[in-house]
């Protein structure tokens, strides 16, 4: 253990002293080691992110949830065949509750992009929902002021509405000002009464909370036609019950519902929002690959550079060499030294790599809309490159350093 340490100190010593004695020799050589170490890890630190980010997107329109809707959410059926089809009925969803067992929960909604008025004030493109009872249970929405919506807003169609932090914020000036106030939709008065908590921006858009106002079915089924505000039912499974079984039930049950016949085809669609979550993480899989052969390049290059500077660091040190192995210095040991010196110059080109990415997403963060960070996970994938291709650059100059001939080195002074 103590002879690895202190060949251990010897090759880091030996890297310092190459790269102090030899600055711009030592750098430009090293310069590919970086530009692929900055390649690999910003592709992999803002592809992860960004996945990050998506999965979390995607999760929180609903864990074990099926959309079922007239439209398929992954484009795979022509555009042409969904046109005809029928739109989702609150009816279709009391019948599911009731035929279903192994949903959880579900809840209907329609969904609208229309304006919003307070006294002056006027903002367009608000998401209107108009919502059932099991919405916030297949929903994450946390209320910050006042309340949510009650059992009695949704059996008398209350006038009653929850608002998006963005929407207070724009109407109001302050956010918690909307409480009690009466807004204009569609010429009718609504009353807030709970204000959501805000949510941020989302990569895959999904319902946009911040920018929305959520009303109770009925009293919206009051102000809209049902088929032009995109109606959706949200099936979500029990926890024991995995979701090819979930889909498997409730294909029955909506083919049954809608009396289709065995030889025709369903008129609906299952959108599984699990399975959107699998599809992006192989996308984002093959999205790192690409990046890392591409970097790998340019540690190819890199590698040849650091292999330069080994030769000739073993050529100007050839008598050092033949001292080392006359006083009983095994070959194991002069390899292993060039090996280390090899492997920490390419751990120094990856952490000047490492810093240049830090900086870049820092920079870069704001303007992206999420954050990007450097996993633990990045950094260890990032030193062990490193040192593999440090070992291969010096696996040739260590081998030729360590089969010297001692008095042939030592005259070569």
């Amino acid at each position: 253990m103590r002879k690895t340490l202190e060949i251990l100190g010897t090759g880091l010593k030996m890297a310092l002293g190459e790269f102090r004695s030899n600055k711009l020799r030592t750098f430009l050589s090293l310069f590919g080691i970086t530009i692929g170490i900055f390649c690999i890890i910003g592709v992999m630190a803002t592809v992860t992110s960004l996945e990050k980010n998506v999965q979390k997107d995607i999760k929180a329109l609903g864990s074990n949830t099926i959309f079922i809707d007239k439209w398929d959410y992954t484009g795979q059926v022509p555009y042409w065949k969904l046109m005809n089809r029928p739109i989702p009925k609150i009816g279709e969803m009391n019948r599911l509750k009731q035929i279903v067992p192994e949903a959880a929960n579900i809840a209907f909604a329609l969904q609208r992009m229309d304006r919003i008025e307070f006294q002056d004030e006027k903002l367009d493109n608000v998401r209107m929902y108009g919502i059932t009872e099991d919405f916030s249970k297949i929903q994450t929405i946390e209320v910050i002021d006042g309340r949510y919506l009650q059992q009695t807003d949704f059996d008398h169609a209350g006038n009653h509405a929850v608002i998006g932090y963005k929407v207070a914020e724009e109407l109001f000036g302050k956010p918690e000002r909307a409480v009690g106030k009466m807004v204009r939709v569609y010429d009718r008065n609504v009353s807030i009464i709970g204000l959501i908590k805000k949510q941020g921006s989302s990569i895959i858009g999904g319902w946009e909370f911040d920018n929305c106002i959520l009303l109770p079915y009925g009293y919206m089924r009051t102000l809209v036609r049902e088929e032009s505000s995109q109606p959706v039912i949200m099936l979500q499974g029990k926890e024991n019950i995995s979701m090819a079984a979930l889909i498997d039930e409730t294909t029955g049950a909506m083919r049954s519902i809608r009396k289709l016949k065995p030889t025709q085809p369903d008129n609906f669609s299952l959108n599984d929002i699990d399975a959107f979550g699998e599809f992006a993480a192989g996308i984002f899989a093959g999205i790192n690959m690409g990046g890392f052969f591409i970097a790998l390049l340019s540690l190819v290059v890199g590698m040849f550079g650091v292999a330069n500077i080994m030769f000739v660091t073993v050529r100007e040190r050839t008598s050092q060499i033949g001292l080392k192995k006359a006083i009983g210095a095994r070959k194991r040991t002069i390899m292993m030294e060039f090996l280390m010196e090899s492997a920490f110059l390419c751990i120094m080109g990856g952490l000047i790599g490492l810093i240049l990415v830090f900086i870049l997403t820092q920079v870069i963060s704001g303007s992206l809309g999420f954050p990007i960070s450097i996993s633990p996970r990045i950094m260890f994938i990032a030193v062990s490159i490193c040192i593999v291709v440090g070992v291969l650059a010096g696996i040739i100059p260590a081998s030729i350093a360590a089969k010297m001939d001692p008095v042939v080195a030592i005259r070569s002074k």
